[in-house]
């Protein structure tokens, strides 16, 4: 687990971003981004492109990604008793079945109230038959268990009903086609994410196949990106955070696969920062080699020990953002800093849509 750091207060983890840096659209092509390669070692950095990716692995490195598919998962509808709009989002089932939301609406919102709710996609065609949302209770950070009325799979509701749920800053209510298939890696395959686990979507088909053919290997972890994506610390030490809990799961193939990598000195890379939290919870948990399923809390923050992984591909994060603060964990807090400025003022593009670094 990670050390407790109450010596430094959440704001050695902000910084300023022009707003023109911020990316809204995905660029033409997936491996078209930029890169600014980092070296620990050495404390530089440098900028590349993402399609020179394999040039900084070596033969016997193996990547490692997040196969979670992002759900449509952002729900509109209307308060039966008020006529008042309503936009929710999808967060997964309870113990008890029943599905779980969150949502913002005019007024208080009060159990046993019904949303009617109406398609995210209005040129879609109309579902099959209505569907209703019964509010039965609020939970912990406003979180809503509801029954679906009439009962139904809620994949198929969320085809139906939702749109994908983009990060605020892309200033998307609705999820526009080019949208609901570039804010997907090309090998998602698990359903279960509120968001993107967003250095994927770097990696194109041929990148893939470069790499391969590189002789780097490729390994799937899965972790269903949760409701604490939106969320950023609130308190004003790293100390005082409560770190949201996601689900997710290291098979023994991929983790004995690992384990070979480790005993051949090769590199294991992760592509985001949920595999990092896969990995690194997964080592906690069970060590080194051993499969894990189940939940993780865990807040990677400076003073951790690494034991999983030897290398990050990385978009840019929000500052305050407890996927900063992993980043400074990994990098060192004044290299990370320093490779942000860098990012800064040569231009990169931020947050989702944006560039990335590849943190050696």
């Amino acid at each position: 687990m990670s050390k407790p750091d109450s010596h430094n207060p959440l704001a050695d983890y902000d910084y300023d971003l022009p707003e023109q840096l911020i990316a809204r659209t995905p660029l033409a092509e997936r491996d078209g981004s930029r890169m600014l390669v980092v070296d620990r070692a050495r404390g530089a950095v440098s900028s590349h492109s993402v399609r020179e990716l394999p040039n900084w692995l070596s033969d016997g490195d193996c990547l490692v990604v997040n196969d979670t598919r992002v759900l449509p998962a952002r729900l509109y509808g209307v308060r039966t008793t008020t006529g008042g709009r309503w936009e929710g989002l999808y967060l997964g089932l309870s113990s008890a079945g029943h599905w779980q939301l969150i949502g913002q609406t005019r007024g208080t919102l009060q159990p046993l109230e019904t949303i009617a709710l109406t398609p995210a996609h209005p040129d879609h065609a109309a579902p099959a038959s209505s569907l209703s949302l019964q509010l039965l209770s609020q939970g912990d950070g406003g979180v809503w268990d509801a029954r679906p009325q009439p009962a139904c799979d809620p994949l198929e509701a969320l085809e139906a009903y939702g749109t994908m749920p983009l990060p605020p800053y892309i200033q998307r209510d609705v999820a526009t086609p080019e949208d609901v298939l570039r804010y997907q890696t090309v090998y998602a395959e698990h359903p279960g994410a509120v968001a993107a686990p967003t250095a994927g979507l770097h990696l194109s088909e041929n990148l893939l196949q470069d790499c391969q053919e590189a002789g780097i290997g490729l390994q799937q972890v899965t972790l269903h990106v949760g409701l604490g994506t939106f969320r950023p610390i609130a308190s004003e030490t790293l100390d005082q955070h409560q770190m949201h809990s996601e689900w997710c799961r290291l098979t023994s193939d991929t983790a004995q696969e690992l384990d070979e990598v480790r005993r051949r000195g090769r590199r294991t890379v992760a592509v985001g920062t949920t595999v990092v939290r896969t990995l690194e919870s997964a080592a906690s948990q069970v060590g080194l080699g051993a499969p894990y399923e189940g939940s993780t809390d865990l807040f990677i923050r400076p003073g951790h020990k690494f034991q999983a992984i030897d290398a990050l591909l990385t978009n840019f994060h929000l500052p305050k953002s407890t996927l900063f603060v992993l980043v400074c964990a990994f990098c060192g807090t004044d290299l990370a800093r320093a490779a942000y400025r860098h990012a800064i003022s040569n231009h990169y593009r931020f947050y989702s849509y944006g560039d990335c670094m590849l943190i050696l």
